[in-house]
């Protein structure tokens, strides 16, 4: 770590090794100034861009004890994430990564508003960079909006239905719903319906 990179605590921990793959993020910290056998520290961490939670915490005196545990806990989690990404809902899916020549290119006068968007695949972390994690429809935020000093976006992905935050920067493009491929098609045909199905609710209560 750069002396003059700011430390990464996690208590009285320095974080000096850490990989996130899935929903999960591995962690290794130490705590200098530890003299008794609680030196070492092996957790999985939990972000939701407000604060970190760390569970299953082991801790220990025994370095290279702990930096094996962190090395099954990645295999285990890689294992994990690679069935997830390949479980029987995305089989049968092409599911190469979309590029620049698979959607129309946006410009700085561009409303992305209700628009199905392509996130740039290298924002994505490797095991995301599939077409499945990168179609959105983009629900709305000051980066939607054309000329806008704000750059944020507000996102619901077409396959799981999860919303995230994505700067007006990571998008590649946007697809017309004509051109989407038939999985995306009835992903979005799904995610309509559900909000047209909320939107009935509150106007019923």
């Amino acid at each position: 770590m750069d002396s003059n990179e700011e430390k990464r605590m996690a208590g009285d921990f320095v974080i000096f090794h850490s990989l996130h793959i899935g929903d999960r993020e591995i962690v290794l910290g130490e705590n200098p100034d530890c003299v008794d056998e609680q030196r070492y520290m092996c957790a999985f961490c939990t972000n939701n861009g407000i604060m970190a939670l760390y569970t299953e915490i082991m801790v220990s005196d025994d370095y290279p004890e702990l930096a094996a545990l962190f090395g099954q806990r990645v295999a285990e989690q890689a294992e994990k994430t690679r069935v997830d990404l390949n479980g029987p809902k995305i089989q049968g899916i092409p599911n190469a990564p979309i590029l620049a020549g698979g959607c129309d290119a946006i410009g700085r006068h561009s409303d992305i508003h209700g628009k199905i968007v392509v996130i740039r695949p290298e924002v994505l972390r490797p095991e995301y960079r599939r077409a499945t994690s990168q179609l959105h429809l983009c629900n709305g935020g000051f980066g939607a909006s054309p000329n806008s000093r704000g750059s944020a976006c507000s996102c619901t992905e077409l396959y799981s239905g999860k919303t995230s935050r994505f700067e007006r920067s990571d998008v590649l493009g946007t697809i017309e719903p004509e051109k989407l491929p038939q999985w995306a098609k009835h992903c979005l045909d799904a995610l309509q319906a559900e909000k047209e199905k909320k939107s009935k609710d509150r106007e019923g209560r």
